[in-house]
């Protein structure tokens, strides 16, 4: 997933949210209604948000260290993971709170004029947003639908200013029923449940967030046409008659691990197999250009061997093997 492309996307929710929030204060400021407070609070920490999102951009551009050979992509994901704790406190929680204080001590919605004002605004505002979003996003879903394209994307600007966006326009039309079923009752409470409304909202758009971000942080595999792609370019036919196992991890959104156990001729030479290791590792990088880092271990293919199935105590994760057993 292209970065410039998510950095589009972030620019123009940001100038966005910061004009919303700005708005929905003054209105909050003149009418009192504890649905602008939740927006307005919800916009500032989408603000903030986006800036989280520029920053683990800019982090994540390091070069390599020794002490971290592999380099800094992966603060991509350590900031939208802490964009989903922001939502979650500051928006979601802090929009339960105000909605259940107002139902609680409710009051009537004053100068009506300039929620409604600004909520029309706001959601004129956001829409532009979530357009840009979604034509930022297009040009790398393909055929995969919106739910695919989220939980699978390896690049996380775009699904979590997608999320925020959808989001921010679902809350401004629950804001706008709370704040007009007020002003038709002259009951405040409405105004208090459709603050209630937005914070749960804010806590399971949240949740979505801190889930698929989780699943980056402890590392995503390539995808499934990309996996395809690199084994086609491994196995030449000829040294490399095939791969006994692989494994492929991303470093960060667009860096990309391959590390197989390759099938070589039982009377290769060393120089042969180097030679093809090499040839294939040049395939591999023109196949998937992402792929940053590649180690390719050569041994002699046997079917007794492969009969016998993987060995999870030698995989990433499996059991650890029992002292009794060494």
């Amino acid at each position: 997933m292209s970065a410039s492309g998510g950095t589009r996307a972030i620019v123009a929710a940001l100038g966005a949210n910061l004009a919303i929030a700005v708005s929905k204060f003054v209105a909050f400021a003149f009418s009192g209604s504890s649905s602008m407070l939740a927006e307005g609070v919800h916009s500032l920490a989408d603000s903030g948000n986006q800036f989280l999102l520029l920053i683990g951009g800019k982090k994540a551009q390091r070069e390599a260290t020794p002490q971290h050979p592999f380099g800094y992509g992966r603060e991509r994901y350590i900031y939208a993971f802490l964009v989903s704790i922001v939502l979650f406190s500051v928006g979601g929680m802090f929009a339960i709170y105000e909605g259940y204080e107002k139902i609680s001590h409710p009051h009537q919605v004053e100068h009506w004029y300039w929620p409604v004002g600004v909520l029309l605004f706001a959601i004129i505002a956001e829409g532009f947003s979530f357009r840009t979003a979604i034509k930022e996003s297009n040009e790398l879903r393909g055929k995969l639908s919106w739910s695919q394209f989220i939980r699978r994307a390896k690049a996380p600007e775009l699904p979590v200013v997608l999320l925020e966006d959808f989001g921010a326009l679902i809350g401004l039309v629950l804001a706008l029923g709370g704040v007009g079923l007020a002003l038709l009752t002259g009951d405040g409470v409405w105004d208090g449940i459709g603050t209630v409304c937005i914070g749960v909202l804010l806590v399971l758009i949240a949740l979505v967030l801190a889930a698929e971000t989780k699943s980056l942080l402890l590392g995503e595999a390539a995808g499934v046409e990309e996996v395809k792609k690199i084994e086609a370019a491994i196995v030449d036919g000829d040294t490399v008659t095939g791969i006994i196992h692989m494994r492929t991890l991303h470093l960060g959104p667009e860096e990309l691990l391959v590390a197989a156990k390759i099938a070589v001729q039982h009377d290769d030479t060393a120089a042969e197999v180097a030679k093809a290791i090499n040839a294939a590792e040049a395939r591999i990088r023109t196949a998937v250009p992402i792929t940053r880092v590649i180690y390719l271990e050569p041994d002699i293919y046997s079917e007794a061997e492969a009969a016998k199935g993987p060995d999870p105590a030698a995989t990433p994760g499996g059991p650890t093997p029992h002292p009794a057993d060494h």
